[in-house]
């Protein structure tokens, strides 16, 4: 049985590690990290997207540290949670042994929805998902006590 007090291991996986699982890994850190340790990863690395880091900013979380990585580029951890941000991801991701819960919610893709819209329509677009997966987030220790009991 896990101890109550070690914080989970919760890994966000989305297609290129650009945009929605680095804001859902930035979340992590900012809202939860008394009872979690989050990371991210994708199927490919697609880059920093940096309207993501931007909308982050004005919401005060600092992603910037953060750099895209394929799902090899994780530490060696124990995986308590894998949430997967986007369907691609749900599809092509491949079994991460170990892990107690995979959990999935397609996020709109702001890249995509943006692409072609001013600075003005595009912004808006990456603070609705922004906050879109800020309450998602805030949602997760539910999982938690479930994940401890299963070690």
């Amino acid at each position: 049985m896990i101890a109550a007090s070690r914080k989970l291991n919760v890994i966000f996986l989305c297609t290129g590690n650009s945009c929605r699982s680095q804001m859902a890994e930035g979340w992590a850190r900012a809202l939860l990290s008394d009872v979690c340790v989050a990371y991210s990863a994708g199927v490919e690395e697609h880059g920093m997207n940096p309207m993501a880091v931007r909308v982050m900013q004005e919401a005060g979380v600092d992603i910037t540290d953060q750099f895209s990585k394929n799902i090899d580029g994780l530490p060696k951890i124990d995986i308590d949670i894998v949430v997967t941000v986007c369907d691609h991801a749900r599809e092509s991701c491949p079994v991460l042994p170990g892990a107690k819960l995979t959990l999935h919610r397609n996020f709109e893709d702001p890249p995509r929805l943006a692409a072609g819209l001013d600075d003005e329509q595009a912004v808006r677009i990456y603070r609705r998902v922004r906050d879109d997966i800020r309450d998602y987030v805030e949602g997760l220790p539910a999982y938690f006590e479930t994940v401890r009991l299963e070690r």
